[in-house]
């Protein structure tokens, strides 16, 4: 049944009969008597045929929203029974978005390395819009976003961390000796930002809109689509930017940047969580988000210096084999 459900759906979508034939790799003869078998069986006529091709009825949109509907949850089901008789998918499809990737998962991807060494990695960076749509459409199984997001269904959200937005100048600016700015202040200078759809561009406006100030008035010099494209213009001189704290906190970026805060109150946006409601997580999954919501194991991966770490796993490695 849930073939002539998938051939009926397909003849829905399309229109024509012949081209469904030809994607499910079927007769069109074998497709009409089907079609057939449909309507008799819940006696209703579900398609209008006319020379250029056909289109459901009344009867056939109902029929058409069940059908799609109960695929979905056959769907659902085999997914869930797969995942509770292996639970050991072993490639997790993480999405982040720029700061996260950068900054945060690469460290909590080495820890989770050392404690979960069987599972595999594939990440995608993009800005939260892409990441959440592909947690909606299944395509990722976990999204870290930042900043607020296009509500899609099925989509759950979860915040696991704060971050403090801050003013990054270069040292040789005239506002070097200052450790605060106002928004409005924003507004006389050029401005470096990412690309419409960013978790960070959001939460600036959001911020200027709620000072009463009009985004529109920002003087951008220049939208980039990576944060160390953006950090190479400022240290040029050819404009500022409001970022993560997290972008501008090593101790070679300080000797370049300096972050101001803003003197109308900290500005925080949310680190989220996303996964799709309609797909059960395996234990590796789970694990993943359990330490997201650890926030002191968190901040303790962040601070860490995984690349001293594995240096010296090394080195003691070596040392236990001799």
């Amino acid at each position: 049944m849930e073939q002539v459900f998938q051939m009926f759906k397909e003849v829905a979508e399309t229109n024509n009969i012949t081209l469904s034939a030809k994607r499910l790799h079927m007769s069109q003869p074998s497709i009409t008597l089907q079609i057939q078998s449909l309507e008799n069986e819940y006696g209703a006529r579900f398609f209008d045929r006319t020379n250029k091709g056909v289109t459901l009825t009344k009867e056939g949109e109902i029929f058409y929203t069940h059908v799609v509907r109960v695929l979905d949850i056959l769907s659902h089901a085999r997914e869930e029974i797969n995942a509770v008789a292996k639970d050991q998918r072993k490639l997790l499809y993480l999405g982040a978005t720029l700061t996260i990737g950068e900054y945060i998962l690469p460290k909590i991807l080495a820890f989770m390395s050392q404690h979960h060494p069987d599972v595999e990695f594939k990440v995608k960076i993009a800005n939260t819009d892409s990441i959440s749509q592909d947690i909606s459409e299944k395509k990722l199984h976990v999204g870290l976003i930042e900043g607020p997001i296009i509500q899609y269904k099925d989509l759950n959200v979860e915040n696991f961390w704060e971050d403090e937005l801050v003013v990054v100048i270069p040292v040789f600016h005239p506002w070097g000796s200052r450790n605060t700015i106002s928004l409005e202040e924003l507004l006389s200078e050029h401005l470096v930002t990412r690309e419409e759809g960013s978790g960070t561009r959001k939460v600036m406006e959001i911020a200027l809109k709620e000072k009463g100030l009009d985004p529109d008035q920002l003087n951008v010099a220049m939208e980039l689509g990576s944060t160390q494209a953006i950090k190479e213009v400022i240290v040029a001189g050819l404009g500022i930017a409001v970022m993560s704290k997290l972008t501008v906190s090593s101790n070679d970026d300080q000797k370049h940047f300096k972050a101001l805060k803003f003197e109308d109150g900290p500005i925080y946006r949310p680190f989220s969580i996303l996964t799709n409601a309609q797909i059960t997580k395996t234990k590796k999954e789970r694990a993943l988000i359990d330490l997201l919501h650890d926030h002191n194991q968190i901040e303790d991966i962040i601070s860490k210096d995984y690349y001293e770490f594995e240096k010296n796993k090394k080195k003691n490695d070596m040392l236990a084999s001799k």
